[in-house]
């Protein structure tokens, strides 16, 4: 439990950057419609995590964090665009990548580990 309860925090802590930088985006930058995807798979992260926490079985606990997983990437992918079309810089673009890899590689252990352990 306490491995889900840092996943559940960093996925908070990265939502919370998130909603932050696309505020800044919109506002300073003028940028519509990539932030609007990477707040909504950046937030949905600790959305899955936490229903997943709370899930009826390993198996259904396993399967929210794969959806959470997913979003990780795909929040990854939106960030990777923003800083190569240079709506972000490379230093905020370095500071909340590292965020999202802590992430994604906490998701994963814990997917993996979970499997492991079986799944009923």
């Amino acid at each position: 439990m306490a491995e889900q309860s840092i996943l559940r925090e960093k996925a908070e802590d990265l939502a919370i950057r998130i909603v932050k930088a696309a505020k800044y985006l919109v506002e300073d930058r003028h940028e519509l419609i990539m932030s609007r995807q990477m707040l909504r798979s950046g937030t949905s992260i600790g959305a899955n995590i936490t229903e997943g926490i709370y899930a009826q079985s390993r198996k259904d606990f396993v399967n929210k964090l794969s959806i959470s997983l997913k979003e990780a990437t795909e929040t990854y992918f939106w960030l990777r665009l923003l800083h190569k079309t240079s709506y972000i810089s490379d230093a905020e673009y370095k500071s909340i990548i590292q965020d999202v890899e802590e992430v994604i590689r906490l998701l994963i252990s814990t997917i993996k580990t979970t499997k492991a352990n079986g799944l009923k």
